[in-house]
């Protein structure tokens, strides 16, 4: 079995879903909620443990009530949580409010991320403990992490690849990028210094580029080689986590041995199908049969 790591940011979501955005100094009722762990690692884990990869969280989760919820929920999808946070202490993990809007799919979140609390370095021989990754997924939260995880791939006998997770540009992204083996760019995503993204993070030292443009073709660059995969149309009707779902079945189609083309074209098949249903779980029961 190809096992992932995703190494970053844990939240726990509220996910509202409402008829119209509230205004100023506006309430509206909604017609659903969920709760479900959130954060672009975790999502990532949830969508690779889906795929059948042994997917390892390594993030900063505590013993607190928030944290319970959250850990129940990523266990439940078949996540292998590693918390960094020692046993029986608190963490101030962030509790995200999501509204999903019911007309367009579209998401608007308000959370404090990764900001509460610097979260710690893995305990020594903690990481040792599990099973050796093929592939490391990063999203740049929690950096002592990340680094921690990248000196474990180092000194590894076999190397992981490396995939980073590049939705908004941090400035630990400048220590990550040369780290990684596919940088995979939001649309939005800018390097600092540079006109164009791509170029941005081959300069520092990506090594393989992925570009999503929401609906629109995946953008990818290999080894001197370019193309495009299209992006399987459907009704949006819920867009919260896209990119996660995204990120996690790409990780887990690379670890599987598949190219970077045929990976991208099993994410946007996942992504899809995420954006297709509505809740933050409920569309793992509609994965492509031939990609599950």
């Amino acid at each position: 079995m190809a096992v992932v790591w995703c190494v970053g940011l844990t939240t726990l979501d509220v996910v509202h879903r409402a008829p119209a955005r509230p205004g100023r100094d506006e309430k509206v009722t909604a017609t659903r909620q969920d709760v479900a762990a959130g954060g672009p690692a975790a999502n990532a884990a949830v969508t690779a443990a889906a795929l059948g990869a042994d997917a390892v969280l390594v993030t900063a989760l505590g013993s607190g009530p928030v944290a319970t919820a959250a850990r129940g929920d990523l266990e439940a999808h078949g996540v292998r949580v590693h918390d960094v946070v020692a046993p029986g202490e608190d963490f101030p993990l962030a509790v995200s409010a999501v509204l999903v809007d019911h007309a367009t799919g579209e998401r608007s979140v308000v959370s404090a991320d990764a900001a509460l609390a610097t979260a710690p370095a893995p305990a020594p021989g903690g990481l040792a403990a599990l099973p050796a990754p093929d592939v490391v997924l990063l999203d740049g939260h929690h950096p002592a992490l990340a680094r921690a995880v990248l000196a474990v791939g180092e000194a590894a006998q076999s190397r992981p690849r490396v995939v980073l997770d590049a939705g908004r540009w941090r400035p630990v992204f400048a220590d990550l990028l040369p780290a990684a083996d596919v940088a995979a760019l939001s649309a939005v995503f800018a390097v600092p210094g540079h006109d164009d993204a791509a170029a941005g993070a081959r300069a520092l030292g990506a090594r393989q580029v992925v570009v999503t443009h929401g609906p629109d073709p995946v953008e990818w660059s290999a080894g001197g080689r370019s193309g495009t995969v299209d992006v399987p149309r459907v009704e949006a009707r819920d867009t919260l986590g896209a990119g996660d779902a995204f990120h996690g079945a790409l990780a887990a189609a690379l670890a599987r041995g598949e190219a970077l083309p045929e990976a991208c074209a099993v994410a946007a098949g996942v992504a899809s199908a995420r954006v297709a249903h509505v809740g933050p779980r409920s569309w793992l029961d509609h994965l492509p049969a031939a990609i599950r």
